[in-house]
This record gives structure tokens, sequence and C-alpha cells, in this order.
């Protein structure tokens, strides 16, 4: 059995959750800033987004989703292995912070990608239960699944959405 994780000389120990004391800087770079606050007044603090209000209201023609995980199959290592793709973490913010309406097709996000490699994107966050499509015609939309990801993983969407590229 090993121990790394938990004396702080495993994968952890290069995220700055060691033992550096306040004020000091670590010596290990850093790729990402963690969640950004640049939404936040002034007194407010970080910027956490109202995750359920997000949420847009199902049309009433909208048609059956696609074949997806059922809200309980949610696996955490696969939600996370889909957001690991940086396009894919775009798709997902996009989504989330700057939809309107109840759902978009790939054209919405104005991706410079071909359209197989969209498919392949859009595919592995709809397998992986981040997002929900639908099948309009020759068209598929898609939307966040919000209310069953914030059931299975609360405050996944808000780092999500707080996310610094």
């Amino acid at each position: 059995m090993s121990t790394g994780a938990r004396t702080g000389t495993g994968a952890g120990a290069a995220r700055g959750t060691g033992s550096t004391s306040a004020g000091a800087s670590s010596t290990a770079p850093r790729r990402r800033t963690g969640p950004r606050s640049t939404d936040a007044s002034p007194s407010s603090g970080a910027a956490r987004p109202d995750i359920a209000a997000l949420q847009r209201p199902v049309p009433a023609d909208a048609p059956e989703p696609l074949t997806e995980p059922e809200r309980d199959a949610l696996r955490l290592e696969v939600v996370m292995g889909a957001l690991s793709d940086p396009l894919r973490m775009r798709i997902v913010r996009t989504l989330l912070l700057e939809s309107e309406d109840f759902d978009h097709t790939c054209g919405w996000f104005g991706l410079d990608r071909p359209k197989s490699s969209l498919t392949h994107h859009f595919r592995a966050l709809r397998e992986a239960g981040l997002i929900r499509q639908r099948q309009y015609g020759l068209e598929r939309r898609s939307h966040v699944r919000i209310e069953d990801l914030e059931a299975r993983f609360p405050g996944l969407l808000t780092l999500v959405a707080n996310w610094q590229e």
C-alpha cells in the first residue's frame, strides 16, 4: 500500500498543498490559477455563479435526448477525464455562462474545427454525462445537465464556471 498521498510526497504535493508557510512562495510552477474571481464586486469576494439559475426549462416540443448515462451512473473520473481537454472545458463553460437559450448546435460556439472533431468532443461530453443532446432533424443541440451534475457532484459546475484558462 502506497502512502505517498498521505505524506505529501505523492501527486498532491505538486499542487502546493504541502508544508509551505503562509506567504511563502512555492518553487513548483503552477499551470492553472484555479477559479477566477474577476466577476465579483470588490466587496463580495470570489464570484460564485448561481448554477441553479443557469438551468433552462425544457421546451415542450423538445425531442427525447440521445443515449446518456443515468444520474446515479455518473462517475467523477469519467467526468473529469472529459473536462481535461481544453476544448471540451471551453464548450461546457460556454454553455454554462453564455447560453441564453435551452440548447445550441455546435455551430453556435464558433469553433474552428472540422465537423468530425467536434462530433468526437460533443460525444465524449455526452457519454461522460456532462451534456445532454437532442436530435432536431439533421442537427444535434446540446445543453449542460446542471441538475444531474449538481446532485451527483455538488460544486463541480461552479468550479468549471470559474475556471481560468
